[in-house]
């Protein structure tokens, strides 16, 4: 069994993790300036969604790039804004009342231990963030998968092929692999991901990933179902 290990309060390694950076500014902001006001359609309103584009700097997602596309930025416009915003409501860490966001006593208690925060944000992402039925994802056979293929470094197509058993042209598996295993694992900072072409990314393990997960040293490669 693999379980997540909580990193120190100061542990640097930590700011590896956009999703955890994201997180932690989001909290703060809703306790230290107040609750974010929601549409009727329950997003997050635009001037948040302005100044999160700008205060997370999140890697591909920047202000910048966000704005080349969209001449004003809607929660839908901003992915991993939309998805922490699915995370903190899952994990309890704020709620929705009378059209705001606010901050709950759990997200309270874990502004201030942000090793915890990080296991919270992890376990959500990974287990309660629903994936796609064509891919059955057992965690711990990933995970041991990953630690095996990535120690050197492995593209995101190596990485599918001998995770699935997919050839190279079966694009919509691909996808899927990245959508719900690589893209997650480097949102918690577990992998670092490069684009070495436009249609290649190459992911690496960070220093964040020894520290929050340990394995046995027979690890072998697992299979994951694909239907």
């Amino acid at each position: 069994m693999i379980e997540f290990h909580a990193p120190t309060a100061d542990a640097p390694q930590l700011a590896l993790s956009p999703l955890h950076r994201a997180a932690l500014l989001t909290l703060r902001h809703l306790a230290e300036i107040g609750p974010i006001g929601l549409t009727p359609n329950r997003a997050i309103k635009r001037y948040f969604v302005t100044w999160a584009a700008a205060a997370f700097n999140w890697p591909g997602y920047t202000a910048e790039e966000l704005y080349a596309i969209n001449k004003v930025l809607n929660e839908h416009d901003f992915p991993p804004l939309a998805i922490l915003h699915d995370l903190l409501l899952a994990a309890k860490l704020a709620r929705h009342r009378k059209g705001f966001v606010h901050i709950t006593k759990i997200g309270k208690d874990l502004l201030e231990h942000p090793g915890s925060l990080w296991i919270t944000l992890a376990q959500h992402l990974l287990l309660s963030i629903g994936h796609d039925d064509m891919l059955e994802i057992e965690w711990v056979s990933v995970l041991n998968a990953v630690n095996v293929e990535a120690h050197s470094g492995v593209t995101d197509k190596q990485f599918c092929a001998r995770l699935t058993g997919s050839d190279d042209k079966d694009y919509h598996i691909k996808s899927l692999v990245y959508a719900h295993v690589l893209r997650p694992l480097s949102w918690l900072g577990l992998l670092h991901e490069t684009r070495p072409s436009r249609t290649e990314r190459f992911f690496t393990k960070t220093a964040l990933w020894p520290l929050t997960l340990t394995f046995d040293d027979g690890s072998q490669l697992s299979s994951v179902t694909k239907h």
